[in-house]
């Protein structure tokens, strides 16, 4: 692995999976080989006998490296609530997630992981998805939805990055609502506020043309 990075959102449903594949075929496109991983989904279904996510699979199947879908998400729950709550009777264990992320770091040059929710969104009842991104020793990408109300939440999540000392490579703006007023000047707004770089704007879509949205991307300030 020669680069890997764990995205987070300010909040959930801002477009971390639509970014994360995006970074997924950007990469690709530069020619080098990437995996994308997601440990921990809630409000899945059942697919041939098992629990699968929507965005598991999307990060599954745009990866250059086959994994067995386990490996992509092995924390598969049902019910659409925080996985605190959802598996509750099979809590996330970090050390899981870490044994499987170090078993197949070495199979590509690329590895994004995918958080669940927020920054502080609770993956069992004392953990959240920075104490993983801890663990996993990777800097973060924070994923910004623009809409009314992101200023705040970039703010806050950023800060609350750099409050446990977790290194912040850069953010992605996801224009996720058509009808959100004054998206450029909302944009220029967190770009003057964060001491990171912003890496891409993503346009709004009714469905992701994931060829078009990783156009989109300058990662030459990328830091790792």
């Amino acid at each position: 692995m020669g680069q890997g990075y764990f995205i987070t959102g300010t909040d959930t449903n801002v477009g971390k999976t639509w970014a994360t594949v995006a970074l997924m075929r950007y990469f690709k496109g530069k020619g080098k080989s990437v995996i994308g991983l997601k440990p921990v989904a809630s409000g899945c279904i059942a697919k041939d006998g098992r629990l699968v996510n929507a965005d598991a699979l999307l990060l599954q199947e745009n990866a250059t490296v086959r994994l067995d879908y386990r490996s992509v998400n092995p924390y598969a729950f049902a019910l659409p609530v925080s996985p605190h709550i959802a598996g509750k009777d099979n809590p996330v264990e970090l050390d899981v997630i870490v044994n499987i992320f170090n078993a197949i770091k070495g199979q590509a040059q690329v590895i994004l992981v995918e958080g669940a929710g927020g920054w502080y969104s609770p993956l069992n009842e004392n953990q959240d998805n920075s104490d993983l991104a801890v663990v996993l020793e990777l800097p973060v990408l924070m994923v910004v939805a623009v809409k009314l109300g992101c200023i705040n939440h970039a703010k806050l999540t950023y800060q609350a990055i750099k409050s446990d000392r977790v290194s912040c490579a850069g953010w992605i703006a996801v224009c996720t609502d058509a009808n959100t007023m004054y998206p450029k000047e909302i944009v220029s707004t967190i770009k003057k506020m964060l001491d990171v770089p912003l890496l891409g704007v993503l346009p709004y879509m009714d469905a992701p043309d994931f060829k078009v949205l990783a156009m989109n991307f300058s990662l030459r300030n990328l830091i790792y």
